[in-house]
């Protein structure tokens, strides 16, 4: 394995950070449904102080032809060229309360030095504890509150919002190999997933980032400015309110999903949310078709208005 920190540079004035911060990170990938990873780092970034003190290096983690850099060509000549970016930063909360925000793009290679590089960092400000955010496509409705499966070190989190506990096997990602070295290690470390309605997986979904927000809160105590998300989640649900009022087979999917979720949440603990009324998931074909359906509605609407 190369040198782990060989990836990453380190910017003047990191020996001014405070030691013993919480770290906070989101990472944008192979999945993020409902956008809330990467609503999350760009409504922070947007709207908290921070600056950069470790960046990593391009070169070494991406694969540029799998995920290319966007530019802005006009007429004649490109005028902009976005470089994505992966770096450590020290932000401060609505109160001013310092921390750590680790945000970007997931790395393509070199995954095991990545981590030791994040790991590295983490012993160098003598991080007080790790906090992360994840999001997948599930099948449950918009209609109701936002759950999570909480996993890592802290048994109080885990006991008060895991609403999903499963033993199963899925794809990872970078910060789950992060986690999994931290938990081995005995440094505090916790991981939030989000479980997003699957037919609000490709959209910007203001809400999932609100109940991401909620959760880092609840694990680290920093406070965040959420009035402007909150206001985009009630607009964007009362629309696909509308939308679903005006379609009635989007409409029965959600009202199947609305009594799967509440006969889980209040009559039977030990059977999951998700699963028909024996035990299964939706299959992947009827979940598309779902998908397709209150897509095509919403491209419809989308062009009534423009008309």
């Amino acid at each position: 394995m190369r040198d782990p920190e060989s990836l990453y540079r380190l910017l003047p004035g990191d020996d001014e950070v405070p030691r013993g911060l919480p770290l906070v990170a989101g990472l944008t990938g192979f999945s993020d449904a409902g956008g809330a990873v990467s609503q999350v780092s760009a409504y922070l970034l947007d709207e908290l102080e921070h600056r950069d003190l470790a960046v990593f290096d391009n070169d070494e983690l991406l694969d540029w032809r799998a995920r290319r850099p966007v530019i802005v060509f006009d007429e004649t000549r490109i005028t902009e060229f976005r470089m994505p970016s992966l770096a450590l930063r020290l932000a401060a909360d609505e109160l001013g309360a310092p921390f750590l925000l680790l945000t970007g793009y997931e790395p393509d290679f070199h995954w095991e030095a990545f981590v030791a590089a994040v790991r590295s960092l983490i012993d160098r400000f003598e991080v007080s504890a790790t906090t992360w955010i994840h999001a997948i496509p599930m099948p449950v409705p918009h209609t109701r509150p936002i759950g999570v499966t909480v996993s890592g070190s802290r048994e109080d989190l885990i006991e008060a919002l895991s609403i999903w506990r499963p033993r199963t096997q899925a794809p990872g990602n970078a910060m789950h190999l992060l986690e999994h070295r931290l938990h081995g290690s005995g440094h505090p470390v916790t991981g939030f997933v989000l479980l997003v309605p699957h037919y609000l997986a490709d959209t910007e979904f203001p809400s999932a980032a609100v109940t991401a927000l909620e959760s880092l809160t609840a694990a680290t105590g920093l406070l965040f400015p959420t009035d402007r998300l909150r206001e985009e989640g009630r607009e964007f649900l009362a629309k696909i309110d509308d939308q679903v009022e005006g379609n009635t087979e989007l409409a029965r999917l959600v009202g199947t999903l609305e009594e799967r979720h509440d006969s889980y949440m209040e009559d039977n603990p030990l059977r999951s949310p998700l699963t028909d009324e024996d035990g299964e998931l939706p299959s992947a074909d009827s979940i598309a078709a779902e998908l397709e359906n209150f897509l095509a509605v919403r491209r419809a609407t989308d062009d009534d208005r423009e008309l």
